[in-house]
């Protein structure tokens, strides 16, 4: 019984030491969409898309949120390679803001792009009644020469 419990705890001590040694990755999972985009906002249907590479490699993802009471919607893209290094990283937000009969939708455009650490937006749009499209991008800096993508570049989330 007693090396049972000597097994436990050197496992559990190993576990919190890499945490320890690797605070990078202890702050970026702090990091949640809705911490991001700030009280009242909500994951939506189709909320979530990974932001990978063309060969499948997925540096983090972009998510679409949205609040009831103010009508606005947040993007933000949180990294989940390359945590607490400065890399290329955009949130993009394209929403309608005005459809008229026989001309085409009327849109605007909101984006954050930089080099961050964790993660890049909020990107606020007001969107009541209207559809939406979003997108991420991370583009590490010398250490992978592909940019990673994702989102959705189809309207949705209407209303």
């Amino acid at each position: 019984m007693l090396k049972s419990t000597k097994r436990i705890f050197i496992a559990a001590t190993l576990s919190a030491g890499a945490v320890m040694a690797n605070p990078a990755y202890a702050v970026a999972a702090a990091y949640t969409p809705e911490g991001v985009c700030g009280a009242g906002f909500a994951r939506v249907s189709d909320s979530s898309r990974p932001v990978k590479t063309s060969s499948g490699r997925v540096y983090g993802h972009v998510y679409l949120l949205y609040n009831r009471t103010t009508g606005y919607n947040c993007v933000t893209t949180i990294k989940t390679s390359f945590v607490g290094t400065g890399t290329y990283v955009s949130a993009w937000l394209e929403t309608q803001t005005r459809r008229i009969k026989d001309e085409p939708v009327r849109t605007a455009v909101k984006q954050d792009d930089k080099s961050y650490r964790y993660y890049a937006g909020p990107v606020k749009l007001y969107a009541r009644g209207y559809c939406v499209k979003y997108w991420g991008v991370i583009k590490p800096n010398g250490h992978d020469p592909q940019a990673a993508t994702g989102g959705r570049n189809t309207w949705g989330n209407c209303g």
